[in-house]
Formats: C-alpha cells, sequence, structure tokens
C-alpha cells in the first residue's frame, strides 16, 4: 500500500471519502501540471535513506527520530549527504538518527509560544495549510493527534517530510503537495486548522479567513500566525513593492485589526495570545539552509526597519474557534 493509498482508507475510515475523491484528483493534476525537474533526483535521495527501525522517538519536545548510535559510520554518512541533498531546509530543527539538521528557521520556538495556549490536540483531526516540510506535523502527532494533513505546494518541502517519514516510517501524518485551493472546502472536516505565515501572502485576507472556517467543524479551533504591524483598529500596512525583500506581502494588519476580520468573519472567542518580534537568532542562514535570511533583509543601521524601511517582521498568534 503507498503512503496516499494508507491517507484516503483513513479518510474513508473518517467518514471523508468525498475528501479521498478530491484530494485524488488535485493530485494528479497539480503533479502531471507541475512536472517538476528535479522531482526524480529527490525522489531517489528519499530511496537512498538507509532503512532504520527508530529505537527512539520524541516528537513531545521536539523532533528527534532514532539515535546515533542506529548507524553505523557508512550509514551516517549517506543519512547526512540524502538529508543535505534536499538543501535549502527552511522549518525545523530536526535530530534524524544522530544528524540534526539545523534549519533556517527554529520553528521549535513557535511552537512552545503556542503549545499551552490551543486547544488540546489528543485524538483530534488537524489541518495544516501551508505547512512547509511538516516539522509543526509532527509536533501535532506527539501532542496526540488522530490525523494530522499538512498541505503545501512546494514540492522540495514534501519531499523533505517524505525523508522525515521514511525515517520514522508508518504514522497517521501526511504532507500533500496542494493550496488551499486544491482541498474541499465547505465540507467542516478539522477539530482544529492551522495557518501559520501564510495570511500575508493571500491577496485577500478575508476570502482565506473564510476557507480557514469552511474547513473547521463548528466549535472547531483556528490557530492563526501571521505577521502584524503596531496601530490601532483602522492600521494596516500594504508594502508598495518587497517586504523584507518578499515579493509576494499583501496585508500586515495591527493586532486590533486582525481580531475585527475574525470578528466580521463570524468566528467567536477570539483570544490573542502571542506577539513576538522575529529576532535573528530565530530566522537565520545555517549549513542546512545557506542562503541569505532575515539578517540580510533588515536594516544594517536599525533592525527595526527592513532594508525596506518597513517595520521589522513581528508575529501574531491568535486562537478563535468556528460557529
Amino acid at each position: 500500500m503507498t503512503e496516499i493509498e494508507s491517507l484516503y482508507i483513513r479518510l474513508e475510515q473518517l467518514g471523508a471519502g468525498f475528501w479521498a475523491k478530491q484530494l485524488s484528483e488535485s493530485l494528479d493534476r497539480v503533479l502531471a501540471a507541475q512536472n517538476h525537474g528535479d522531482l526524480p533526483r529527490w525522489r531517489a535521495v528519499v530511496d537512498a535513506i538507509p532503512d532504520i527501525i527508530p529505537g527512539v522517538v520524541d516528537l513531545l519536545d521536539q523532533v528527534r527520530i532514532g539515535s546515533a548510535k542506529e548507524l553505523n559510520g557508512d550509514q551516517r554518512q549517506q543519512l547526512y549527504d540524502c538529508l543535505m541533498a534536499l538543501h535549502p531546509w527552511r522549518k525545523g530543527p530536526f535530530d534524524l538518527l544522530g544528524v540534526h539538521v539545523d534549519t533556517e528557521w527554529r520553528s521549535d520556538w513557535k511552537w512552545d509560544r503556542l503549545k499551552n495556549s490551543i486547544s488540546p490536540l489528543h485524538n483530534r483531526l488537524v489541518l495544516d495549510i501551508g505547512c512547509g516540510n511538516g516539522y509543526h506535523c509532527w509536533r501535532m502527532l506527539g501532542a496526540g493527534a488522530k490525523l494530522v494533513l499538512g498541505i503545501d505546494p512546494t514540492l522540495l518541502s514534501v519531499m523533505q517530510f517524505q525523508a522525515v517519514k521514511k525515517i520514522y516510517g508508518e504514522a497517521p501524518v501526511y504532507v500533500l503537495p496542494l493550496a488551499i485551493e486544491d482541498i474541499p472546502l465547505e465540507n467542516r472536516l478539522f477539530d482544529t486548522v492551522f495557518s501559520m505565515g501564510v495570511l500575508y501572502h493571500r491577496r485577500s485576507p478575508i476570502d482565506h479567513l473564510l476557507e480557514l472556517k469552511s474547513c473547521l467543524r463548528p466549535g472547531g479551533e483556528l490557530v492563526l500566525e501571521t505577521l502584524v504591524v503596531e496601530g490601532d483598529i483602522n492600521t494596516v500596512l500594504v508594502p508598495e513593492q518587497r517586504y523584507a525583500q518578499m515579493r509576494n506581502v499583501w496585508f500586515l494588519p495591527s493586532t486590533e485589526l486582525l481580531l475585527l476580520w475574525l470578528r466580521r468573519c463570524g468566528f467567536r472567542n477570539i483570544r490573542l495570545v502571542d506577539v513576538s518580534k522575529t529576532t535573528i537568532d530565530e530566522q537565520r542562514s545555517t549549513e542546512w539552509m545557506r542562503f541569505h535570511s532575515l539578517e540580510n533583509y533588515l536594516d544594517d543601521a536599525d533592525q527595526n526597519l527592513t532594508c525596506e524601511g518597513l517595520p521589522a517582521p513581528r508575529r501574531a498568534i491568535v486562537l478563535a474557534e468556528s460557529d
């Protein structure tokens, strides 16, 4: 049985056969359209990862799968080479059979900021929109989720997830190369939906919030993390061109305006649980992501500003319930 067949069976068992059908159609369409030239090489890299059943796993406090003593020297070098062939690694970190993948983002810091505020994930169906390589999906599984589905249109990120899952083995966690437009909406399947680092990339933030709501069961929880700016309920920043060298940034609201957007979309019990300035310790270049990072995108003389002269990145985490 293939991994995707395993997902379809799980969805059927949950009474969500309509999800399995549409996901199958979307995957066929997306993969046929992308025809990514590196995909065969990435698949070969994942296939070359040593077949080891990990003896130690920790997904609660970190993403640690296996230990160094489970590999001999040649196997460890092979694993390192395979993982490095999937450079750049953005989200993490991962400790995989003793190989420490020091990713660009300390995504564990973001998880620490929200894990004690969200509703317990035990036995929940969880959807993670824009999940990257699935780092947070593994943390959700470690928190007890029944099933975690992540979607991200970046094929390299999906192949990184496949590499981690090959090391872990069978698990009810999946990452598919899809965008939110490719999944069934208006079917209200999930108990918790995460959207972290996505809203500011959407040309219509209100439509995105409504899409997220349509994936949540009544009473389900939205975990929303996005860039914000300081200001009152009427404040929103629309970058004229780039923001911190990112091209596709559209709306950065104040926290008060963000809460208003959620109220207008019909969410209830809305709570702002964290606002944090992104530091160059949390997002930085490493051996596993050797390109420019946040330090290169800030003003040389004033790190409170981006290189475009706009307010430096500040991120908010908001929780809300679907009606």
